[in-house]
């Protein structure tokens, strides 16, 4: 853990993101494009160029036998495990705070190695294996079953005995700034046609870092052993198409469409500062679920929907602390039958939500499935998304003095293309 008040001779603003207790990791290719993707941490407004730090013999991981920062992925470095992870942390620490000369007083060294962000592409962080989606939100299950089978029957038998997840598809996750289409598809019987209910779903996701063998599940008190980081997640969702399909398997084509995910991953040990107890579950999950120390974080959400024309309007302020399923409990889930996790794959939490109507996670409960129309000023109102519409998701923790940020993913809908 770097110390809160450390401070890094590449200045930083209070509140940035990206301070140098974050130093959250993604790739990168500069500005021209001489070189090919590399792996970079952002601090301030700028990213350092750690394939040239490595090269130069500043950074050494410990367990790589050549370079992992070179690369169009993060994935050879998530797989050497928390070893490596923490010594390139600690490394990064020292390299960056304000009176250590290494890099500072190198002019050459720095202006190889730092880039200013708006200079540089942000490109996909991960080779993502495999993707899963959950649907760890109380709030949010109870708001969807409420609407879907009444206040009766709102949480299904199972929901509260374990974490309820589908397998989504790793092949249409973008990253932030890709626009998204809208999707045609069946609606009803014999009905087809450009999806008229699009929503977006405030998530945050994990990825995996070292994997584990077919056939021998992770055990909860090991779970974040094998988690490299976060980051926020939109998983577009057309809920016409949802609400035809889901009977019996659950979501298909209304989620396959895209996901978006934001450029930077958050390493676990950023965000240690701001733990904070589990929620209490009643019933008390099976032994393979518990763990006496079990912990979420507090990570403030909010989403911002921008017309056009019009600048961005916060529509959603929630918090992961939220969810009722934790990061541990998900993993261990996925893989208590044995499945093997692989380097790469990214866990998502599902729809976010909190108690109150403004920490709704999704058009679908924020608008009450379109009973309660969203009020956006100037007379302009939205049940679902409509073309040109922009949806921003942001987080963050907030320190003494400094935050610890995930940046942002955004994604513009653009119209369906016609279907003969």
């Amino acid at each position: 853990m770097i110390d809160p008040n450390l401070k890094s001779f590449i200045p930083v603003e209070v509140d940035s993101h990206f301070s140098i207790q974050n130093l959250p990791y993604g790739v990168f290719r500069a500005a021209g494009g001489r070189d090919g993707p590399r792996v970079g941490v952002a601090i301030g407004d700028f990213v350092v160029d750690l394939a040239v730090l490595e090269s130069r013999g500043l950074i050494t991981v410990p367990g790589a036998t050549a370079s992992v920062f070179d690369h169009s992925c993060l994935n050879p470095f998530m797989q050497l495990g928390t070893q490596a992870w923490t010594a390139v942390r600690e490394r990064l620490g020292q390299l960056l705070v304000e009176d250590e000369p290494t890099l500072r007083d190198d002019h050459d060294l720095r202006a190889l190695a730092i880039h200013k962000i708006e200079d540089v592409q942000l490109m996909m962080p991960v080779d993502i294996r495999d993707y899963t989606d959950f649907y760890s939100s109380r709030f949010h299950a109870t708001n969807v079953g409420t609407m879907m089978r009444g206040a009766d029957n709102a949480l299904q038998e199972n929901w509260l005995h374990l974490p309820v997840a589908y397998h989504g598809r790793a092949s249409s996750i973008v990253v932030s700034g890709t626009d998204v289409q809208r999707p045609v598809g069946q609606t009803g019987a014999g009905q087809f046609g450009p999806s008229k209910a699009m929503d977006f779903e405030l998530e945050m996701g994990f990825f995996v870092g070292p994997g584990s063998t077919l056939g021998k599940p992770i055990p909860i008190a090991e779970a974040v052993r094998h988690i490299f980081g976060m980051v926020l997640v939109n998983d577009w969702s057309a809920r016409d198409v949802q609400k035809w399909e889901y009977v019996p398997l659950g979501p298909f084509l209304s989620k396959n469409l895209a996901t978006s995910i934001s450029p930077w991953v958050v390493p676990l040990a950023a965000l240690e500062p701001f733990r904070t107890s589990a929620p209490e579950q009643s019933p008390a999950p099976l032994p393979y679920l518990r763990r006496t120390d079990d912990f979420t974080y507090d990570i403030q959400l909010e989403v911002y929907l921008s017309l056009p024309g019009t600048p961005p309007q916060r529509i959603t302020s929630t918090n992961f602390r939220h969810l009722y399923w934790t990061i541990s409990q998900q993993l261990a889930h996925h893989s208590i039958t044995g499945c093997n996790m692989q380097t790469g794959d990214l866990l998502a939490s599902g729809t976010i939500s909190g108690p109150e109507k403004e920490s709704r996670g999704c058009l679908l409960e924020r608008t009450w499935r379109g009973a309660e129309p969203l009020e956006l000023g100037d007379g302009q109102t939205r049940t679902f998304l409509e073309d040109h519409d922009r949806v921003t998701l942001t987080g963050f923790c907030q320190g003494d003095g400094y935050r610890v940020g995930f940046g942002e993913v955004t994604g513009q809908l653009l119209p369906a293309t016609e279907v003969s």
